[in-house]
């Protein structure tokens, strides 16, 4: 876990990147942007809090721009500003897809941070594309004035990182948000930061269940004859197992998850081929990240989809859920239950 010091005062820069493809252009500020000291805390939390994650980045350090500018800001502070322009310059060179939206680009130095109890400096790169509108009231002599202002809202930041000044030659610590969807997502940390993730616990965990997930969704229908009840059931299987174990061994998985000679052999089969097409070593032993976990328990959806009349969320024991064909040959599922929640 790393920790900034909310009590430090911070240097920023702010610029406005447009979109490239519309020639929106770009807005660079020509001096460090003032804020006065009763916001500090405010902005410490608009930059700090989203950032709640284990996974870490690296950059590339070959040919990479904003890799030696942040580099010379962690040297010398005093370069902020002229560092900030390059990084605006290279965000509006990748800003090429055209559903990219043009905002607010902060470059902030903190120059004090506890990483594994060490005290480092800190860069953090902020991109503000959301614009909400507010109610104004001011009392008059007697009543209210009235107007609405556009914003940015402090409760989010669109794209993000933070970049630790640790493991510099390696390409520093970065930890890094994108809430793009669609086809711009990606674009943030491939072609404007280039980083790569690192392979720890987080990157493991989230690695093999992505492998479970397509193993489940995709190959197993094409092996075997299953039914859409019992793809659920071995989704739920599979998150349970992740909930539970604190470490990851891979025959432990396949004997209480898989259980059958067929699965696990077919399960290994297809691991293997995933490795080779995706570039990626997916390990058989490794701690569990808790918060990979959570992540990837959104995209695990124990839902059957029934034409356009009823959705099944399945949450439990598969054998109080029956699925058959009636005497018309219409397709029904058949429900057990105790007890009406």
């Amino acid at each position: 876990m790393h920790f900034i010091n909310p009590e430090e005062t911070f240097d920023l820069v702010i610029h406005r990147v447009g979109n490239r493809t519309s020639e929106e252009g770009i807005h660079l500020s020509k001096t460090l942007t003032f804020y006065p000291a009763e916001l500090t805390d405010t902005l410490y939390n608009f930059f700090i809090k989203p950032f709640k994650t284990e996974e870490y980045f690296q950059f590339k350090t070959e040919e990479n721009p904003v890799f030696e500018a942040v580099k010379n800001i962690m040297e010398d502070p005093t370069q902020l500003l002229q560092n900030s322009v390059l990084i605006a310059e290279n965000l509006y060179k990748a800003s090429l897809h055209p559903k990219i939206k043009g905002g607010e680009l902060f470059v902030v130095f903190f120059p004090d941070a506890l990483v594994e109890g060490e005290n480092v400096r800190v860069v953090g790169i902020f991109k503000s594309e959301s614009r909400d509108r507010v109610l104004k009231t001011i009392p008059n002599e007697n009543s209210y004035d009235v107007w609405t202002e556009d914003g940015i809202n402090l409760s989010k930041i669109d794209k993000g990182c933070l970049i630790f000044n640790t493991d510099a030659e390696e390409g520093f610590l970065v930890a890094s948000l994108d809430n793009a969807k669609g086809e711009e997502f990606g674009i943030w940390n491939d072609e404007f930061l280039q980083v790569d993730q690192i392979q720890n616990e987080y990157f493991d965990t989230e690695n093999t269940l992505n492998l479970c997930k397509s193993y489940v969704m995709d190959k197993l229908p094409e092996e075997f004859e299953v039914s859409k009840v019992d793809q659920v059931d071995l989704l739920n299987n599979t998150m349970k197992f992740f909930k539970e174990a604190d470490k990851f061994e891979l025959s432990e998985f396949s004997d209480k998850v898989l259980a059958q000679d067929e699965l696990k052999n077919s399960f290994e089969e297809y691991k293997k081929r995933y490795e080779e097409v995706y570039e990626v070593n997916v390990n058989d032993h490794f701690e569990i990240s808790k918060d990979a976990v959570k992540k990837q328990a959104r995209f695990f959806k124990s839902i059957i989809k029934l034409d356009k009349n009823f959705h099944i969320y399945v949450h439990g024991n598969r054998k109080m859920i029956e699925q058959g064909v009636d005497e018309e040959g219409k397709k029904y599922y058949k429900l057990y239950y105790d007890a009406e929640i």
